[in-house]
């Protein structure tokens, strides 16, 4: 049990270290914001009233750090109220393109893409602006974008996607320690303090996405990268099968949630069998968004996600038996990489030696190793060693 909390610990760490900067963040922040307060004033009618918002990772919170030292990049999406679903896409996307033309700063940035405009901040980021419009089909909300090289909307509910997102992620997932600690007031979770300067815990469900997203892209690095799995369908498949497990299952840890999440997201694919359309992950919150439609016209990308996917379950469950964190710190390195591996190993071990050479070092029956005092709050005590060479 031990080994597990430390590795999950260990899992959050690495997370942490993934996350975009909070200098990153406000940069991407501030530039967006300001490209919108620049369409929205535009003089052209079609543009009135335009509204820009962050979508995919970004809104989710689930981005990480590229492997390679490129840009990261902000997916954003500029809503027309007032265009109508009977004109056609290309006009909206070169009025917006015709207004950032104007801008002698963004004329210098821009970049066109099949549906979208990119402005490229070299080396820090690029903001991806695609248009769209209010779906009137879609009881949810739904919005239409342009279809990738053609003159048609497609079907797509971002802002859906993400309160859908959210209300997963805030389902906590009920461990047995938990359970049998409700009755028992030395075990109260709420008695339990968190590893020294720890940063704002995101929710299992993002911390879950972040962890295969960072695997597929150390995975990928060393092979076809144009196979790798999009995100939207990573996050998709584990957002479902977060819900049907934490519905479902009472767990000994966080870690046994992490294994039980991935082994299961690829219960959630649907396979229709049909020469046409064999492949099926849809969006939940509108018609006719099916995340899996490259499949169908490639069969190298399923073929592709299941090794991933085979992988990456291998790669976890053989956490449960390093032991030692130097060993450990090996099996996180070939999964996901050096550089987040060791900067989270440097900080985990050096809070945990200054809580134990303090004698404040326990273990809490819900939240894994922590910095209170063991005696006050029910967790036991762990003994002082160097950690190597053992659990």
């Amino acid at each position: 049990m031990l080994a597990r909390f430390q590795v999950f610990t260990l899992l959050e760490r690495i997370c942490q270290e993934l996350d975009l900067t909070e200098t990153q963040h406000e940069q991407a922040k501030k530039s967006y914001e300001a490209v919108g307060e620049w369409l929205a004033a535009a003089s052209d009618p079609l543009l009135v009233g335009m509204a820009i918002r962050p979508q995919g990772s970004m809104a989710l919170r689930t981005a990480v750090k590229p492997i390679s030292e490129c840009e990261h990049d902000v997916d954003l999406i500029s809503f027309a109220p007032r265009y109508s679903v009977a004109a056609p896409p290309g006009i909206l996307k070169q009025a917006i393109g015709a207004r950032l033309k104007d801008n002698g700063t963004y004329a210098r940035l821009l970049e066109e893409k099949p549906r979208c405009w990119r402005l490229n901040y070299a080396g820090e980021f690029h903001l991806d602006i695609t248009p769209s419009i209010r779906n009137p089909d879609c009881v949810n909300g739904g919005e239409l974008v342009p279809e990738k090289g053609k003159s048609a909307w497609k079907a797509t509910n971002p802002e859906g996607y993400r309160k859908l997102f959210e209300r997963r992620g805030a389902l906590q997932p009920r461990l047995r320690l938990t359970e049998l600690a409700k009755d028992s007031v030395r075990a109260r979770a709420d008695s339990v303090a968190p590893l020294p300067e720890r940063s704002v815990f995101k929710s299992v469900l993002c911390r879950i996405v972040q962890i295969c997203k960072r695997h597929r892209d150390v995975y990928f690095s060393e092979r076809d990268s144009s196979l790798a799995p999009i995100s939207v369908i990573i996050t998709t498949l584990l957002s479902r099968s977060y819900e049907a497990c934490v519905k479902d299952t009472i767990y000994d840890s966080e870690f046994d949630v992490l294994l039980d999440v991935i082994t299961r997201m690829r219960d959630h694919i649907n396979q229709f069998g049909s020469p046409e359309r064999p492949w099926i992950i849809t969006n939940e919150t509108t018609k006719g968004e099916n995340f899996a439609e490259k499949w169908s016209a490639n069969p190298a990308l399923p073929v592709a996600f299941f090794e991933w996917h085979k992988r990456a379950v291998a790669d976890i469950v053989s956490l449960k038996a390093v032991e030692g964190l130097d060993r450990i710190q090996e099996s996180l390195t070939r999964s996901f990489g050096s550089r987040p591996v060791k900067k989270a190993m440097d900080a985990f071990t050096q809070d945990v030696s200054k809580a134990r050479n303090a004698g404040v070092l326990s273990v809490a029956p819900v939240a894994g190793l922590t910095s209170n005092t063991a005696a006050a709050h029910g967790g036991t005590s762990v003994k002082k060693n160097t950690f190597y060479g053992g659990r």
